[in-house]
């Protein structure tokens, strides 16, 4: 689970919601006409912008903010640095044999196994690469069209108000209800955007592009490996890939 998104979200309530209170009853903000508006209509907009296969993964996506898989680059660099010990002790035709539990890295050293050639193996893993890219491209894609629509919508709602009160000037006790139903649908419509999708999103790309060069540290190593380099230059040149601190022994998880 990913604590900062639960530090985040938990800031993000007292924020808001203790600044209502503190300015009185926080029935006020709640107003039924401005949600629906926002509800459903972002909803829809997000029905009429991608297909069912697409919508049904938004739930998907959301929880990518809360759930994920750590990547620790470090440990990475030193299976594939064991790998290119055993293939260099034994044969690279035992790399078949060694239990691994990430699915790219037992792909990469089946490749290898299998004495494909260094250009087919290369071609065949950035697939996979490009793959998983644009699957993550397309929540960062579904998020972001949510975030514009938010606001969106806000305004759409708040226009309704507005034409909703010019139409009853004459009459005071529509004035309050209609020029709640302008204010608050650009309240909602922020919220769906800043606390919500852009989040989201944010965290969708971050753990895209760890992910990304994890991927592409095993593809590196990998060819080192079928190139029958030396397993301490394999691992030179991965750590090439991390920072300066990372490179001097030091073990850090970072978020997929």
């Amino acid at each position: 689970m990913d604590i900062a998104t639960i530090i985040g979200v938990i800031l993000c309530i007292i924020a808001i919601g203790g600044s209502i209170m503190l300015g009185g009853s926080i029935m006020i903000f709640v107003d039924i006409p401005s949600v629906v508006v926002i509800g459903l209509g972002v909803l829809g907009a997000v029905f009429l912008k991608w297909p069912m296969e697409v919508v049904t993964k938004v739930m998907q996506y959301t929880l990518k903010a809360f759930f994920f898989t750590s990547v620790n680059f470090k440990e990475t660099i030193d299976e594939i640095t064991n790998l290119a010990e055993t293939a260099r002790r034994e044969s690279i035709f035992a790399l078949e044999k060694v239990p691994i539990e990430n699915a790219f890295t037992k792909k990469a050293m089946t490749l290898a196994a299998d004495n494909r050639p260094p250009e087919v193996i290369s071609s065949i893993l950035q697939m996979e690469i490009d793959s998983m890219a644009e699957r993550h491209k397309e929540g960062i894609s579904v998020m972001d069209g949510i975030a514009s629509d938010g606001p969106a919508f806000g305004m759409l709602g708040t226009l309704i108000g507005l034409v909703q009160m010019l139409q009853n000037l004459s009459d005071p006790s529509s004035i309050g209800p209609a020029m709640a139903v302008a204010l608050l649908t650009t309240f909602y419509g922020s919220i769906v955007a800043n606390i919500f999708a852009l989040p989201i999103k944010n965290k969708i790309s971050k753990r895209s592009s760890l992910e990304l060069m994890n991927m592409n540290i095993i593809v590196a190593g990998t060819l080192g490996i079928v190139a029958g380099e030396n397993p301490r230059l394999i691992k030179e040149k991965l750590e090439s890939f991390l920072p300066p601190k990372l490179r001097e022994g030091k073990s850090e998880k970072t978020e997929e």
